[in-house]
């Protein structure tokens, strides 16, 4: 299937949005903007679930119970990411780069299912990484289901209120173009607070 000509400019951004933020969390280089490459050492543990400031919202292991301010851990599996029912605590708390790694990913695989899947994954199905290697292969597992569902979507797909039945956001009252844009602007911007977060982690520890 031909990819309809207003999806191509949507896709590219996605595929490079991902791309950067992929090689920002695994290195061992980054593109900088300009194409000159800039070092990026590879995700750690600790520093996955670095918590930069008290009261933080993380993933933890489920034994742990949930973080300050939190009610539950969502996920499945040994770990689960911090959260709350609506309304959520105002002012927001500040969340980890594992807490944002893990949203972003559990979003993408449960938007790809959505569309192109079963139709019926909830937050409570997706099972949260407790390590940053496994957390990695997740983004880009849950990266490459999303594009998939994209890739298969016609330009009457693209006009189709609902056509993604995500049921945590819009997405039922949503032409599908909409929703492609929404996403990116999901990746794009979670992939720059995580790249902030990556560059105090390192001023934290000194490092050049």
């Amino acid at each position: 299937m031909s990819v309809p000509a207003r999806l191509t400019p949507l896709l590219d951004q996605f595929d490079w949005a991902c791309e950067r933020l992929g090689n920002r969390l695994a290195g061992p280089f980054v593109d900088s903007g300009n194409g000159t490459e800039v070092a990026a050492p590879a995700l750690t543990d600790e520093e996955y679930l670095w918590e930069p400031v008290p009261d933080c919202w993380s993933v933890r292991r489920r034994v742990a119970g949930p973080g300050p301010g939190a009610t539950f851990l969502t996920g499945a599996g040994a770990w689960g990411r911090d959260t709350a029912p609506f309304p959520h605590p105002t002012p927001p708390p500040f969340t980890t780069l594992a807490w944002r790694l893990s949203h972003l990913a559990e979003m993408l695989a449960l938007r790809a299912d959505h569309t192109a899947g079963g139709h019926s994954m909830t937050r409570e199905d997706y099972r949260v990484a407790g390590d940053a290697a496994e957390a990695l292969a997740d983004f880009a597992a849950s990266a490459a289901a999303w594009r998939a569902a994209l890739a298969g979507a016609d330009d009457a797909a693209l006009d189709t209120v609902g056509y993604c039945t995500y049921p945590y956001g819009s997405d039922p009252e949503d032409a599908f173009l909409s929703t492609v844009w929404w996403v990116n602007q999901e990746v794009l911007h979670h992939g720059a607070e995580i790249a902030l977060l990556r560059d105090l982690y390192r001023a934290r520890r000194g490092q050049a």
